[in-house]
């Protein structure tokens, strides 16, 4: 029986390991986003209390209308998550929409805490992930179609027409993350050191500093 124990202990942990948000306890826990004036900090948000709770609390009109996508890169991203939708709080799922100008880039990006899948409503794109590998895998999707996004892997999309496009997304997360590869690397704060990315890029430091000069810290 003893030696049955390690093995027991080490499923769980995998087990854990693969899971996304962890499971709720109760039917819904709805966020109660004033405890965050005080100072308890929780991996997420705590609950209002129960008779405080109302229909509006799980609704939501944010993905209705195109958001602006007049920006150095061409899209533009509405999320749904917990800190805008409180009655997601501890239900492990959450939702964005993508807009794309012509020939606009979703650029290059990551999702820590969560698989992404899109289901194109408008335009067509080209779209890729890439794996630890170094393996890209790429395709263009149309309108009605999806592409999963597997948890994060680096990825992108790119509208590949001259008309507008655009995606809806879930996430098996309340709250996925994202880092944008470009954003993380040259607009840190403080700044990642120049001669690391000179290195890591294999580009004079110049370069480099030219670089961060377009992405200011956020």
């Amino acid at each position: 029986m003893a030696h049955k124990l390690p093995a027991a202990i080490l499923l769980a942990v995998l087990l854990a390991l693969a899971a996304g948000d962890p499971d709720t306890l109760q039917d819904v826990c709805v966020a109660d986003y004033h405890s965050l004036k005080g100072p308890l900090r929780l991996n997420g948000f705590p609950c209002k209390r129960h008779e405080n709770v109302t229909a509006n609390d799980f609704i939501s009109v944010l993905l209705a209308k195109p958001g602006n996508t007049g920006n150095a890169v061409g899209s533009a991203v509405t999320a749904a998550n917990v800190e805008r939708l409180p009655g997601l709080n501890t239900l492990g799922v959450s939702m964005a929409r993508i807009d794309f100008a012509p020939w606009g880039v979703n650029p290059p990006h990551t999702h820590p805490r969560a698989t992404e899948i899109i289901f194109v409503l408008q335009g067509s794109l080209d779209v890729g992930f890439v794996t630890t590998a170094n393996r890209l895998f790429a395709r263009t999707v149309c309108r009605g179609e999806v592409f999963v996004f597997p948890r994060g892997l680096v990825h992108y999309q790119r509208n590949n027409g001259g008309t507008p496009a655009a995606v809806i997304s879930a996430f098996n997360s309340q709250l996925p993350g994202t880092q944008a590869v470009a954003q993380t690397l040259f607009g840190a704060s403080p700044a990642a050191p120049t001669d690391v990315l000179a290195r890591a890029f294999q580009i004079d430091a110049g370069l480099v500093e030219a670089i961060k000069s377009k992405f200011p810290p956020m």
